[in-house]
């Protein structure tokens, strides 16, 4: 498809990022995932609960005292080590945890059975560059990876608080792809975030929203992925 014909610079920029969000004419050679409620289901609410129990404030102010704080986003962003924000988050709800305690109770999101199965992420690397991208934090990784083995399948793992930046900003992206070593439009990438979908679309990715394990399988087809 001749995409410069009868179209100003700008215009040609536009269509080409949108042919190759959209992955026409070309193959996908790369697969990224967003971990939170697309490869692991999250339930925030498990954690607040249980802070909840060990300090004087309900449950459902736990978030918004740590919301206004702007904690976890420094956590996630790298800016502060997990042993000052488990400190700093005691002193915030006024309660006494030790480390161990607060990772258990932090890594309480995340529940037993995967949104996904292994035997996916297993077939796709067989033939494609398998990436995780994901805004995370060092608790809650590592956690992951001691308690989900199928996370082992990933080539590389783009993580927000070892880059220092969150998605939707471009840069995430932009290190995501770079380490995918191919095209924008030859990466497939999900989310269950309407907006990293969008922000990833506007760096030339081909991006979906993740909905359930059939649409994504439908999504992935409709590309000419097998696994």
């Amino acid at each position: 498809m001749n995409v410069d014909c009868d179209v100003g610079s700008n215009e040609v920029t536009d269509l080409r990022k949108m042919i190759a969000g959209t992955g026409i004419g070309g193959m996908i050679k790369a697969v990224l995932f967003d971990l939170g409620n697309v490869i692991i289901p999250v339930d925030f609410r498990r954690c607040h609960e249980a802070l909840a129990r060990v300090c004087s404030h309900p449950p459902e102010q736990v978030p918004k005292i740590l919301g206004k704080s702007g904690l976890p986003r420094r956590f996630e962003q790298g800016e502060i080590n997990a042993g000052d924000f488990v400190a700093e988050t005691c002193r915030l709800l006024g309660m006494e945890m030790s480390y161990d305690e607060f990772w258990e109770v932090w890594t309480r999101i995340f529940l037993p059975e995967t949104l996904i199965p292994e035997s996916l992420l297993q077939g796709l690397r067989r033939s494609h560059r398998l990436l995780l991208l994901s805004n995370t934090n060092s608790i809650h990784f590592r956690m992951a990876m001691e308690r989900y083995p199928l996370l082992r399948h990933f080539d590389g793992y783009v993580l927000s608080y070892e880059l220092g930046v969150m998605k939707p900003a471009p840069e995430i992206y932009r290190e995501a792809i770079a380490r995918a070593g191919c095209q924008p439009g030859e990466c497939f990438f999900t989310d269950d975030v309407e907006i990293n979908v969008q922000a990833a679309r506007q760096e030339g990715m081909d991006a979906v929203r993740f909905e359930s394990l059939d649409q994504l399988q439908g999504e992935m087809r409709a590309r000419g992925l097998a696994w």
